[in-house]
């Protein structure tokens, strides 16, 4: 290795032409730490080195070969190559980096390090463009079943409809690139198509979908697997919800709309009778809860079903409905010697709620806007018009009893009161035929 001397007449173009092949020599020395040497390579070309020491030992990082073309005080590099003023440049933002790193190992060490920040930012990039918005709700929807939550099959379904096959190259995406317009123009598409109630649905489940992901370093119940899509904002958030579309679809069956009902029902033979006559004698139950009915949750005077709405995370609620002659009349004709009581295939699966759906529309086509759902509402406002109170409505339907007073303190189980209730739905569907309806004493419900 050698150095120009002070005394070298010569240029450093010269000097650098001049270079024997595989000699390394000195061109400057950098004012920040090292030199700045030149190497001749077998091909004839020039290799520009730093040359540094670190903790008593030389090292060499190679930074480019020499342009004898490149303008000679440009501090860039060339497509060709460096100029020497370029080269001693480089020199400096290296003798800069090794100096700022010393106690760390080094420019050397900095190098390693970058580069395996670099791996892992790549590996990062890589991953989250794996883990699409499809991936985030499919996860989301397995959370919802896993933790018993009765809604997965119509967030799947929302999900399926409304997103996947209607904006399938969104699905596609990652879902941390999903932007709150993105989600906005979902909605809209669904308003603009008739489907507000929908519109909102699918607003609060893909927001809770990426509250998920955000929430997974400090709520331990959230499965690991939404570490993995990275989400740092919750695009659903930054959108509004239309009140306008939250507004409860009151539209139930009115008490002749359900005598009607029943009249129609009684005359339909095996299965599909009993199921629905057992439905609405139980006092509509919801068909999610009621069609998973087992065997081992039937006895002679009551029925139990497993109600999942309510709070998150304390599962399944029991909720036992005594049985009235005409439901323990049914249940004779459903159960089989397979587990599931609502079922076509002796017991082994029980029916889906479309099925049931089915079922009933096409016994109640004279009915005018039929609708399955409209039973449930049917029967309570039907129970309401004879006095039967809201507490016994809610004790009878499981719903509304999520107060602290129905969770922690009120341990009674209401059997005689659902018992009442349902005998005065028995009196609305087969009324007495000189009973005048417009007199009908309200029933008054006694502990």
């Amino acid at each position: 290795m050698s150095k120009i001397s002070d005394t070298d007449s010569r240029s450093v173009g010269t000097v650098l032409r001049e270079l024997t092949v595989g000699t390394f020599k000195t061109i400057r020395k950098i004012e920040q730490g090292g030199a700045l040497q030149a190497r001749k390579l077998a091909t004839g070309g020039i290799q520009f080195y730093w040359r540094y020491t670190h903790e008593g030992k030389t090292d060499r990082v190679a930074i480019g070969t020499y342009d004898s073309t490149a303008a000679p005080k440009s501090l860039e590099p060339t497509a060709k190559g460096y100029s020497i003023a370029a080269a001693a440049e480089e020199c400096r933002v290296r003798a800069r980096i090794h100096e700022s790193s010393a106690q760390a190992g080094g420019y050397r060490e900095h190098v390693v390090t970058a580069k395996k920040t670099r791996a892992a930012a790549k590996a990062k990039e890589v991953l989250a463009n794996e883990q699409t918005l499809q991936k985030l709700m499919d996860a989301y929807c397995d959370h919802l079943e896993a933790a018993a939550r009765s809604s997965h099959a119509d967030v799947r379904s929302i999900f399926k409809l409304h997103v996947t096959e209607a904006w399938p190259g969104v699905a596609a995406a990652p879902a941390s690139s999903l932007s709150a317009e993105q989600v906005t123009d979902m909605l809209r598409k669904l308003i603009e198509s008739g489907k507000g109630r929908t519109a909102n649905k699918l607003r609060a489940y893909l927001r809770a979908a990426f509250q998920c992901a955000l929430d997974v370093n400090s709520i331990a119940s959230i499965p690991a697997t939404f570490k993995t899509f990275q989400i740092a904002a919750n695009p659903a958030a930054l959108t509004k919800r239309n009140a306008a579309h939250d507004k409860a679809d009151k539209h139930p069956l009115s008490v002749e709309d359900l005598q009607t009902y029943w009249r129609l029902l009684k005359g339909m033979d095996g299965v599909q009778g009993a199921a629905l006559r057992l439905h609405l004698v139980t006092g509509g139950q919801r068909i999610e809860q009621l069609i998973k009915l087992k065997k081992t949750d039937v006895s002679a005077s009551t029925l139990i079903i497993y109600d999942a709405k309510g709070r998150p995370g304390q599962g399944p609620r029991r909720h036992t409905v005594p049985l009235l002659p005409p439901a323990a009349e049914a249940l004779r004709v459903l159960v089989s010697e397979g587990d599931y009581v609502m079922s076509t295939n002796r017991g082994k699966r029980p029916i889906s709620a479309m099925t049931m759906t089915n079922w009933a529309r096409a016994v109640a086509a004279s009915i005018p806007d039929f609708q399955l759902k409209r039973v449930r509402s049917g029967v309570e406002t039907a129970l309401a018009s004879v006095g039967v109170s809201r507490e016994v409505r809610g004790q009878l339907q499981s719903h509304g009893l999520s107060g602290v007073q129905a969770r922690h303190y009120d341990a009674y189980d209401y059997m005689k009161e659902k018992q009442q209730a349902l005998q005065a739905l028995m009196n609305l569907l087969e009324p007495k035929e000189k009973r005048p309806t417009r007199h009908v004493k309200p029933v008054i419900f006694v502990r």
